[in-house]
């Protein structure tokens, strides 16, 4: 695959990111393919893998309730794959995260990204974070 290929694989990845820290979910939703997974880690309510534009959207949607921001340190990218490492933290919310992340963004064939795993550089602290700051629904609406 060409260098101008690769280019605008993490030009795609570059405007996610902008799109996220201004709140524009619509953006964000722009360089997703609609059969989107994302995996989030963890054992906590917001983890699992998100299945379609909304679910994705709806899970960055929570973070910014706890004021979670991304800065892109690092990009590296092959034919099929851009993994970027970023610092992410939050800025409410009862504690904090401040760590390392990677995400192994992968795209597909028409450049829409339309697998992500994301990989935590301190899971047990997002862990903590979302447990204190995030609540599951009583039973039964939870199950519902």
């Amino acid at each position: 695959m060409s260098t101008s290929a690769n280019d605008s694989k993490t030009t795609a990845v570059q405007q996610f990111f902008s799109a996220y820290a201004s709140g524009d979910l619509e953006a964000m939703s722009a360089v997703l393919a609609e059969d989107i997974e994302w995996s989030i880690p963890g054992r906590h309510p917001l983890s699992g893998t998100k299945r379609g534009i909304a679910e994705v959207v709806s899970f960055f949607d929570q973070l910014a309730k706890a004021g979670f921001q991304a800065e892109p340190i690092f990009f590296g990218t092959n034919d099929e794959y851009v993994v970027d490492i970023h610092r992410g933290w939050t800025t409410q919310g009862t504690g904090k995260v401040d760590t390392l992340w990677a995400l192994v963004w992968h795209f597909d064939t028409d450049g829409k990204v339309d697998r992500v795993v994301n990989l935590s550089g301190d899971q047990h602290q997002m862990d903590n974070f979302i447990w204190a700051n995030y609540r599951l629904a009583p039973l039964p609406d939870r199950l519902g």
